[in-house]
């Protein structure tokens, strides 16, 4: 399954990379730090997730995420924070987010649940 980090720390990035690296069946395609860099790569890549941090160098992850849902739906979006707060997460997903992930206490969730999409028929 090809995944696509959208991330403005390259400590984050290396971080999860190690991660995702680690589960059978999950490649990183690629990396980008501003919302429209993030939306015009995936629109050409076209992996099956993108991890999406919600503050970036330019935008929002909530711009990539609602840009995604209406460009190209089949690709699912998780979001990630370090303020996971629950207005966060309703809005996350009213905009069509699978899930939802603090990057301070859940990084373990994330990649169980990384692995278990991996690992699932499509």
């Amino acid at each position: 399954m090809e995944v696509f980090l959208v991330e403005d720390s390259a400590r984050i990035v290396q971080l999860l990379e190690e991660l995702l690296g680690a589960i059978d069946g999950v490649r990183t395609v690629g990396s980008a730090a501003r919302a429209d860099d993030a939306i015009r790569e995936v629109l050409v890549l076209r992996p099956a997730l993108v991890l999406c941090d919600v503050g970036l160098a330019q935008g929002t992850g909530f711009d990539v995420l609602s840009a995604l849902r209406d460009r190209a739906p089949e690709v699912e979006v998780c979001m990630l924070s370090n303020f996971a707060t629950e207005p966060y997460r309703r809005h996350a997903a009213r905009l069509g987010a699978r899930d939802f992930f603090d990057k301070s206490t859940e990084l373990d969730r994330m990649r169980d649940a990384v692995a278990a999409r991996a690992a699932s028929p499509h």
